[in-house]
This record gives structure tokens, C-alpha cells and sequence, in this order.
């Protein structure tokens, strides 16, 4: 079959397909034409990269399990101790992030403490108060006032209109 149907078939773009041929990972036949030639058999080895990557596997960690899996050496114990040892990574992942998430919220704990410190050094040395309008300025997130509305204006006295003008007389041909 051609790369077309293949994709079509297991939902992987042809892009990816002849990406995963470049890395040698598929190793499609050549017609005469030179088109590559994609056997049944392969549409089940494009699958199992493709669930594999789902999975959160890279390519080089897909490669020695792809061949094992065309040996017929690929143990179902060995795929679930994979995937528990990538779950733990995940966790790990998780782990990680949640700790890169308190510490960006505790930044910004700090930086609105120092903002709010400044403000009130600010309005000692003046000696007076922030009026509404910067408090309402200096908070976040800015939005901007809705503009003021126009002052209405009384009607003014209607115009004389100009007379109409006389039409003009033709062109001469010359």
C-alpha cells in the first residue's frame, strides 16, 4: 500500500511516517517507480510506535522495544515493567512542576509584598494619601476606563442653505 493509505490507516501523518523511515525505524520496499511500498504487516508496527509515543515514549526508547516486538521477543511482563517505570517518571514530572508552581506562586507572594511596601514608602514621603484614581491605576491586571461620554450639546440654529446653481451651458466640440 501506498504512504497515503497507510496513514490514512493507523491516523499518523505521512510527515511522521517518513520520519520514522528516516530514523530506520520503518524500512518500507521500493517499487520500480520508486515509491515505497508499505506491506500489511507494517501497518501494525506504525501502530505500535504511534501508542508507544502516546504513551510519552521517545523514538530512541521506542527503537530497541519496535525491534524486539518484530523479533517476537517482546514479553508483556517486560511492556508493563516499562510502563510503571514511566509512570513513575511521570509522577516525578508531576513532582516537579507542582514544586516550580509554588515557588513561581511564592515569587509573586514577594513581589506583590514589595510593590505594596514601596506604595506605602511612597505615600510617607509625600506626606499624603493615593487618591482613587492611582490606586485604580496601580492595580493589576490594568483595564482601561470606559471613556466618558460626550457632553451633549444644545442644537444649534439651522443654516441658510446656498441657492441652488444654474446648470452649466455645453462644451463646444473643437
Amino acid at each position: 500500500m501506498q504512504i497515503s493509505e497507510l496513514a490514512q490507516r493507523t491516523s499518523v501523518s505521512v510527515h511522521a511516517l517518513r520520519h520514522y523511515e528516516r530514523l530506520g525505524l520503518l524500512t518500507p520496499r521500493r517499487r520500480a517507480n520508486g515509491y515505497r511500498d508499505y506491506p500489511v504487516a507494517l501497518q501494525r508496527e506504525v501502530v505500535f510506535i504511534a501508542m508507544s509515543r502516546q504513551l510519552g515514549f521517545t523514538l530512541p526508547q521506542i527503537a530497541p522495544r519496535l525491534a524486539a516486538y518484530r523479533a517476537g521477543t517482546l514479553r508483556i511482563g517486560a511492556m508493563v515493567d516499562d510502563l510503571r517505570e514511566r509512570a513513575l517518571a511521570l509522577d516525578q514530572q508531576i513532582a516537579d512542576l507542582q514544586a516550580q508552581k509554588q515557588r513561581v506562586l511564592e515569587h509573586a507572594a514577594w513581589l506583590s509584598a514589595q510593590q505594596a511596601a514601596a506604595r506605602r514608602a511612597k505615600a510617607r514621603a509625600t506626606g499624603a494619601k493615593e487618591s482613587e484614581k492611582e490606586k485604580a491605576k496601580a492595580s493589576w491586571p490594568r483595564v482601561r476606563p470606559a471613556p466618558a461620554s460626550a457632553p451633549t450639546v444644545a442644537a444649534a440654529p439651522a443654516l441658510p442653505q446656498p441657492a441652488p446653481r444654474s446648470p452649466r451651458p455645453p462644451r463646444k466640440a473643437s
